[in-house]
């Protein structure tokens, strides 16, 4: 293997890559940021390969100071590695944190220890006996405290994949919000870890147009809809992918749907659901992708569009 070159086992935690196949599918969606089911996988493997060791920090690229992160060897132990949304924290001791914003293109890459040499543009190297991390392109990654690490939580709106979410604030916000349904779902502040493909695909399941003013939504569908997030992401996190078609369980553990079969309107021409036209629209300058027959502009989306 050439130095630098990814190892056959390796790992990419990083851009959800849109459908590029057959019927029915664009042939691109453009890049989108990596959803809350990508931290929080990316997480969990962290946590099993280093968690807990003595592990080698280094910055190849030199982008960031380790001084106060590591020992004279060039070590320190990380204690755990937590996800919040769409950041990942590495906790290591010494009250040191790794803060990683993956943004569009950061990517990380798993390879067997002793690693090659790492590319010039890798931002961190994390080394353990048997695993090392390597991390390239990220929007963030710098060593916070802790107090910093909560400077950043503390403006997060409730996360649904993590198990001390408290979903009360989005709930009142929304019940309180004049604000499209569908910019509220990307707005970071008030629910996290939602990107574009969970926004479009969670709005469609429950046949809910992406205008419609949040507080205009019935308070038993809120419900449905954090119900409906907390389910898609985690069994992204299982999949390593988004899959919204098949329900909340697959038929078989790790079973493979093709990409084409994985979303109902995200990336999509025709809806998977009645076979209609899917739409897009620019909202809050962001793109969503909508089902016209599936998800009827109710009165209060007409008002919001100038339709009425």
């Amino acid at each position: 293997m050439q130095p630098g070159s990814l190892a056959r086992h390796g790992t990419r935690c990083g851009r959800i890559l849109p459908s590029t196949a057959v019927s029915g599918a664009l042939q691109s969606a453009g890049s989108t940021m990596p959803e809350g089911h990508t931290i929080h996988r990316a997480a969990r493997d962290h946590q099993r390969d280093l968690g807990g060791r003595l592990v080698r920090v280094s910055s190849p690229q030199g982008r960031f100071a380790l001084d106060d992160l590591v020992d004279e060897s060039g070590r320190a132990r990380l204690l755990r590695v937590e996800a919040y949304g769409k950041h990942l924290f590495f906790v290591f001791e010494r009250r040191r944190i790794v803060h990683v914003h993956l943004g569009l293109f950061g990517r990380f890459y798993r390879r067997k220890s002793p690693p090659p040499p790492p590319r010039e543009t890798t931002r961190m190297r994390l080394e353990g006996d048997a695993v090392t991390i390597d991390l390239i392109g990220p929007t963030a990654c710098d060593v916070l405290t802790p107090k910093g690490m909560r400077a950043i939580t503390s403006r997060l709106g409730p996360d649904p994949l993590r198990a001390d979410a408290d979903s009360a604030p989005f709930f009142d916000h929304v019940a309180r919000s004049r604000t499209p349904i569908g910019a509220v779902l990307l707005d970071q502040s008030v629910i996290c870890g939602i990107g574009n493909v969970y926004r479009a695909e969670v709005l469609h399941l429950l046949g809910i147009h992406p205008e419609t003013p949040a507080s205009a939504i019935p308070e038993a569908k809120v419900q449905s809809l954090w119900r409906l997030a907390v389910g898609l992401l985690r069994r992204g996190v299982e999949e390593k992918r988004i899959v919204t078609t098949r329900g909340l369980e697959l038929a078989k553990p790790r079973e493979r749907v093709p990409r084409a079969e994985a979303t109902n309107v995200y990336g999509r021409r025709s809806c998977r659901t009645c076979e209609g036209d899917v739409s897009t629209q620019t909202l809050r300058a962001r793109v969503v992708y909508f089902c016209p027959s599936c998800q009827p502009r109710s009165v209060e989306a007409q008002q919001f569009a100038g339709l009425v």
